[in-house]
């Protein structure tokens, strides 16, 4: 093997883990399950890459200002969590507090009966839409309303916002658009939303407060990374970001399979790639070479919770999604593409 293989930033070095787990739990889903299942597990890791993309981006932003040792966190401990806890428990939890029922009953429910504890899943939805698409859009506002931002991409959206950028203007938009939603004579759940959504919200603002609060401290002290307990939130946040783009997405899945493993094995497959993609983009740069891209994410990122809040009135495919987010990111790398072949020619 080549040194240049072995190098951090290399392909073959990220994304060798991710490669050997996935052959061996698709040789697993295959010769245990059948072709059929190898086909739906292969369908949901598809999914999960392609929807997930924008999620790679914004979690590549913030790994970049994060230690080694904690990057380190997020590729392993993270990868337990955002398998076994998000794709597995959470939505076993959720069906234990909509439904009433104890933990080995879900269980049962899950493997024996999955037809029934997808549609007892499908109860948790409004809490879903609502607390991840209010997460979503205080993501994506603080984004569009960072004064200190230098790069801009569509100017005539993004400079007014930026020349009005307090947190506490995007705090109360966010807010107004929940009431909103709240008080629709077309949503169904306003109990839920408004739980739900305020939870986002706050959940959004402690985690973005206390991590730039310690990240601010570690400056001060000339220390570039972060590390400790900065780190640590830091860790705290992505995990909650993951969250609140999965949550809905594990609902999604029972409509291509009610088989619970198959589900689990499928997107946490693809959460695995979706890590080691953000890991490349950190150890390539590819943020500061693709100057637009970031703005692409928050975009999609501010598409997505709309398109959550939106779910609380009509049902919207998730492909609909998707393929919006695809078309702003993509436009996101073409414009970046334009400007660095303006700024080199030979480029």
């Amino acid at each position: 093997m080549s040194k240049a293989a072995l190098a951090p930033s290399h392909p073959l070095r990220i994304f060798f883990i991710s490669g050997l787990l996935t052959l061996a739990a698709l040789a697993w889903v295959g010769f245990g399950r059948g072709l059929d299942a190898l086909f739906l597990v292969s369908v949901l890791i598809l999914i999960e890459l392609i929807f997930s993309f924008d999620n790679a981006i914004i979690n590549a932003r913030i790994l970049a200002t994060m230690s080694r040792f904690w990057q380190q966190m997020f590729m392993t401990v993270g990868i337990v969590i955002a398998v076994f806890v998000v794709r597995f428990l959470f939505p076993i939890l959720l069906v234990m507090l909509t439904a009433g029922l104890s933990a080995p009953a879900v269980l049962d429910l899950a493997i024996n009966q999955p037809d029934e504890y997808a549609r007892t899943l499908t109860h948790a939805h409004p809490y879903i839409a609502a607390f991840g698409g209010m997460f979503l859009l205080m993501l994506s506002l603080s984004f569009f309303f960072d004064p200190g931002r230098k790069v801009l991409w569509i100017n005539v959206i993004e400079r007014p916002l930026q020349r009005i950028g307090k947190w506490w203007i995007y705090t109360s938009i966010s807010a107004l658009t929940l009431a909103a939603v709240a008080i629709s004579p077309y949503n169904h759940y306003p109990q839920q939303a408004i739980v739900a959504g305020s939870l986002g919200i706050v959940v959004y603002l402690a985690l973005h407060s206390i991590t730039e609060l310690f990240g601010r401290k570690q400056s001060d002290r000339r220390v570039t990374a972060k590390s400790g307990f900065a780190g640590f939130m830091a860790f705290l946040y992505l995990q909650v970001l993951d969250s609140s783009f999965s949550f809905d997405g594990v609902i999604g899945a029972f409509a291509i399979t009610q088989d619970v493993f198959l589900i689990v094995t499928g997107l946490g497959i693809g959460a695995l790639w979706v890590r080691s993609l953000t890991l490349m983009m950190v150890r390539r740069n590819t943020l500061k070479v693709y100057r637009y891209l970031e703005h692409g994410a928050h975009y999609t990122i501010a598409l997505l919770a709309l398109f959550l809040l939106s779910g609380l009135f009509i049902s919207i495919p998730e492909a609909a999604a998707g393929a919006a987010g695809l078309l702003v990111v993509g436009a996101s790398i073409i414009s970046s593409l334009q400007a660095l072949k303006t700024e080199d020619p030979n480029f």
